[in-house]
């Protein structure tokens, strides 16, 4: 198999987000196993942007290609099929289903999932109940998601709260893989499409 690389959505326009942005998965999938054998990240900046990457990628067929975008709904069907659906994207010819995957329903899902993590990031201020309860979390609206992030890191000080970009990577980092793998199906399914790429 050629290197893997992952087009993932995030990072905005500015290179000092992209690069919070990839160093944040970095991260995240050396704490998932990866060390040693890691997928390359590219922080493609927004959703359209990001897809028109990985679709220009498809086209080197000794390199694996992989997307992975905010679902922005709860997923009920195959992955090109959310994407046709919610996106308008037709699936490449040469893509298999195992090269779109997805932050069910966005980015914050994993940040909600690991209440160690956000409690050492967010300190004592932390308002935990605002957090939603972690079953079922990959069926909730993103901008519920978003809000109960913002109304649980409020008390931490304008300086602190929950924001996307620079502070929402930041957290991504410390996430605990195997909390995320527990609790939401999708991101457990990343892990398992990449150890099949990677061996």
């Amino acid at each position: 198999m050629g290197r893997v690389t992952i087009y993932v959505e995030g990072g905005g326009d500015s290179s000092e987000q992209r690069s919070r942005c990839r160093d944040g998965f970095e991260k995240l999938l050396k704490q998932a196993g990866f060390e040693g054998r890691m997928p390359r990240i590219v922080a493609g900046g927004g959703r359209n942007a990001t897809f028109d990457k990985f679709e220009t990628a498809l086209q080197d067929t000794d390199k694996i290609a992989i997307l992975l975008v905010d679902s922005e709904d709860p997923v009920t069907q195959t992955p090109w099929a959310h994407l046709q659906m919610r996106d308008g994207w037709e699936r490449p010819a040469i893509a298999v289903d195992d090269q779109a995957q997805f932050m069910v329903t966005c980015m914050e899902t994993w940040v909600m999932t690991d209440r160690a993590a956000l409690r050492e990031f967010f300190g004592a201020n932390l308002n935990e109940g605002a957090l939603l309860p972690l079953n079922d979390l990959e069926q909730r609206p993103r901008k519920q998601m978003q809000e109960a992030l913002t109304q649980a890191t409020r008390p931490c000080g304008r300086g602190r709260q929950y924001q996307k970009g620079k502070r929402s990577f930041q957290v991504l980092a410390i996430l605990n893989p195997a909390t995320l793998r527990q609790h939401l199906p999708n991101f457990q399914r990343l892990v398992e499409t990449l150890n099949g790429y990677l061996t």
